[in-house]
């Protein structure tokens, strides 16, 4: 099956965006050169779509600081059980808040009544999301309020909270790690 790439320009405090699709669907947004980068295949041609067009609208709406009132429409191959209930929640974590790994851990190990839930394989599926922003993976902290592991770079996902009007003084920014 063919992929197609487009490339937005996001504003300067971002670095910019790749996104690609199947030529129908939106399959991937993230961070250009960021680690997400590496999770996506290398084969692209360049395309301008409809649906790229109306995810840079989304955009557009985003990076003003609005909620967009449309999502664009989206396919999410590979998509286990159990990567399916992580986004499903992501999904619903509201603009300008956070929830933490744990969080999301508690939630579903209540759906699915057992005991506990790893936060930590919460957190290998939150890392997995192929489509940054619009599945809201940036709104996941750690415990300890840290801003951690995101694929797209801690700088990005500092300003995409700081876009949501969260007080990012209110979190751990780490130092080192291969996810800055």
């Amino acid at each position: 099956m063919q992929e197609y790439s487009y490339k937005y320009k996001t504003p300067d405090n971002f670095d910019d965006i790749i996104l690609t699709s199947d030529g129908e669907y939106l399959t991937g947004l993230y961070f250009e050169k960021s680690y997400d980068q590496s999770k996506h295949p290398k084969e692209y041609i360049y395309k301008e779509l409809s649906i790229f067009e109306k995810t840079a609208k989304w955009l557009d709406i985003y990076f003003s600081g609005q909620i967009p009132g449309f999502t664009p429409s989206i396919k999410i191959n590979d998509l286990t059980p159990f990567r399916e209930k992580v986004i499903r929640i992501m999904k619903t974590i509201p603009y300008g808040t956070v929830v933490t790994y744990n969080d999301i851990a508690n939630k579903i190990a209540k759906e699915m009544n057992i005991e506990k839930m790893s936060a930590q394989a919460v957190g290998g599926a939150v890392g997995w999301n192929p489509i940054c922003i619009i599945i809201p993976c940036h709104r996941v902290v750690g415990t300890n309020k840290s801003l951690t592991g995101y694929g797209g770079g801690i700088k990005n996902k500092k300003a995409l909270l700081e876009l949501e009007k969260l007080d990012i003084s209110k979190f751990k920014i780490p130092i080192k790690g291969n996810k800055l």
